[in-house]
């Protein structure tokens, strides 16, 4: 398969699901730059488990957090070709917004001093260009992830954003009168990290999070922030009507991804620090249709973009590399790993399958990129 250095540490990767530039993806890298000397043991314990590179804690504010978005190509006989390189503080996450085919592909970037920064892709000019920074908190606050809401309703005009704050905090951007988009709603959701926010994508008034409190929550942005829809929380499950205790399917570390299925109403995949994906239906969040082990931390879960291929999940499994799983939803779901990729030396960070149509062999492009060897790789699944 066909590898690429990324030179620096790399974690994020995201294909462009326009049909124009369906060869179009990036990755985005973050280098750490000036380590304290007194670095403390939560922060060495982090280190040791493979997190600390994304452990945003007031301790760190002397250190320098460089990144880069790099924009790559898959070519006819499918190599990669950078194409641009864009300097940025470190990149956390990155997404594409869903738009008609009449519309220009928009990328968001969330980076290391609290921004989300749009670009948008000219095909003529084969460049990604900036249009746009919106500061959702302080330099010192990272921005963890974001998430469109457009993935199952695209539109001509971006749709609104949600940002994963490494204060706990989650915000809300809506474009305004001028077509920018603007914080509209920021509010305290974790007592620690929120690695992740997610819309509902089948209902755009509903927002997923989960955090290192061992919490998955659930929001509705049409209402006050006081308290959420729904907890999923380790030892006690408490709902709005009702309160489950010891309940045996709870999270045993940091909820770390969170994506709702673009094809089926009410399933969300879920992973987590302790190793397990759990599918859920969002009408019973407490209870996990199925539940799989991975292997390792799932940093990332990605539902393959083909309805005919509904049951695929790609999933990034830190230690363990690189799986496709299919999660079967007959009348029970179930849960099997059909393939893995193990190429990768270090800490299986990024993931993502392409939008373009499948290879003679029927499978799919899948671009994967790691941390600590900064390797970027194409494979098949």
């Amino acid at each position: 398969m066909v590898a690429l250095d990324t030179v620096w540490p790399a974690d994020s990767i995201e294909f462009c699901p326009h049909e124009s530039a369906s060869e179009i993806f990036v990755c985005g890298t973050y280098r750490l730059e000036q380590p304290p000397a007194d670095s403390d043991a939560r922060v060495q314990t982090a280190l040791d488990d493979g997190k600390g590179d994304f452990e945003p804690t007031t301790r760190k504010q002397s250190q320098v957090r460089r990144g880069k978005c790099l924009v790559l190509q898959v070519t006819e006989d499918r190599e990669i070709s950078q194409i641009q390189e864009i300097s940025l503080p470190a990149v956390l996450d990155q997404k594409w917004c869903h738009t008609s085919q009449t519309a220009s592909p928009v990328l968001g970037i969330a980076d290391s001093e609290g921004n989300i920064t749009l670009h948008e892709w000219h095909k003529e000019e084969r460049r990604l260009k900036s249009f746009q920074s919106v500061s959702c908190a302080p330099s010192n606050v990272l921005c963890l992830s974001l998430d469109w809401s457009t993935r199952r309703y695209p539109t001509n005009s971006y749709g609104s954003l949600v940002v994963s704050l490494s204060s706990g905090s989650l915000c809300v951007l809506n474009p305004d009168s001028t077509g920018n988009l603007a914080v509209v709603n920021q509010w305290h959701a974790h007592d620690y990290e929120p690695w992740i926010a997610a819309w509902n994508y089948w209902d755009t008034s509903i927002v997923y999070s989960g955090g290192d409190d061992l919490t998955m929550k659930g929001w509705d942005v049409r209402q006050n922030f006081d308290q959420p829809i729904f907890t999923n929380k380790r030892h006690v499950i408490i709902s709005t009507y009702f309160v489950y205790f010891s309940y045996p399917r709870r999270f045993n570390a940091g909820v770390t991804t969170i994506q709702s299925h673009p094809h089926i109403e009410y399933l969300i995949a879920v992973g987590s620090y302790d190793n397990n994906v759990c599918i859920f239906d969002t009408r019973k969040p407490l209870v996990p249709l199925v539940q799989g082990d991975v292997g390792g931390g799932a940093w990332r879960v990605k539902w393959h973009p083909s309805p005919s291929r509904k049951e695929d999940l790609l999933v990034a499994s830190m230690h363990d590399g690189f799986k496709v799983a299919k999660a079967h939803h007959r009348e029970d779901v179930t849960w099997e790993i059909v393939k893995r990729f193990d190429d990768h030396k270090s800490l299986a960070y990024g993931a993502d399958w392409s939008f373009a149509p499948p290879g003679a062999d029927g499978e799919t492009l899948i671009a994967s990129c790691s941390f600590y060897d900064h390797t970027l790789h194409l494979w098949n699944g």
